[in-house]
């Protein structure tokens, strides 16, 4: 990773930032706002985004609030409509949003796929429209894990997932669908599927897979209509999400996030990276 990026950004600079009324996607916001940037804090729950804006407004940060639930295509639709209308366009989404469920059912399975995965998809394909054409290009950045590397796997799909040349969303979605499956049946233990904190890595997996395929399909976009799309592993940090057992600082679980929204035109898409490093997947 980079050092200092050559500034390209401004006041009018807008971002989204999704899942931001705490943890990773607060911090966030922060470094965003921090950086002299418009951003857009959104959450689930009106009443912790709004509590969540007015305490880094109080820091003197430009944030403002809107709603956003990740599993409504109607939520993401309305959000991407308010920020054409209010400012014209967006130019940094950050698809934060997740959630991690260790028991191992149908229920936390539909619930953890729909906010880690499908989630990310639904917010994206609602942005990508309003996503604004600038010299210096629009910027995804999402964040990943470790958790979702494939040597996790110990099945068929390590091999079809590892062939990005040719990897599909067709095909991410019935390697979700098989471990969903496999969940309904009772026979996930024995799928090859991680050994640890399962669905959760097993949604990682897809969106890195999704990854591929949406920086595939933009990489098509001509000059002036660039988008950079990246992902990122924030480590363990001390969020709700780790049940407050993580270790690393949270500004500095950030950093890598951030360089990934303000790097300087030309820099990387379509990889994933930890520790301010790219990581194969």
């Amino acid at each position: 990773m980079a050092g200092a990026t050559t500034r390209w950004w401004s006041k009018e600079t807008v971002a989204v930032v999704t899942g931001a009324n705490k943890g990773i996607g607060f911090e966030f916001t922060r470094q965003l706002a921090k950086n002299g940037i418009t951003t857009v804090l959104t959450a689930r729950d009106e009443g912790r985004g709004k509590e969540a804006v007015e305490a880094l407004r109080r820091e003197g940060l430009d944030v403002t609030f809107h709603p956003l639930d990740v599993h409504s295509d109607e939520s993401a639709r309305t959000l991407a409509n308010w920020v054409k209308q209010t400012y014209g366009g967006l130019d940094i989404l950050v698809n934060n949003a997740g959630v991690a469920k260790r028991a191992v059912n149908l229920e936390n399975v539909d619930l953890v796929m729909q906010t880690n995965y499908f989630g990310v998809k639904r917010v994206t394909e609602a942005m990508l429209p309003i996503l604004r054409h600038t010299s210096a290009g629009s910027r995804i950045v999402i964040v990943a894990s470790r958790a979702g590397l494939l040597k996790m796997l110990r099945n068929k799909f390590a091999q079809e997932l590892a062939d990005r040349e040719n990897l599909t969303e067709e095909k991410i979605n019935d390697f979700v669908k098989a471990y969903t499956e496999d969940v309904k049946n009772g026979t996930w233990e024995n799928g090859g599927w991680a050994e640890r904190n399962t669905t959760y890595n097993v949604s990682k997996v897809a969106v890195n897979g999704y990854l591929t395929v949406l920086d595939r399909a933009l990489s098509q976009r001509p000059e002036g209509e660039k988008v950079y799309v990246n992902s990122f592993c924030p480590g363990f940090t001390k969020t709700d999400l780790t049940e407050g057992k993580g270790s690393e600082d949270i500004a500095g679980a950030v950093q890598t996030g951030l360089w990934l929204a303000l790097h300087p035109p030309g820099g990387p898409s379509g990889k994933f990276w930890t520790d301010g490093q790219e990581t194969g997947f």
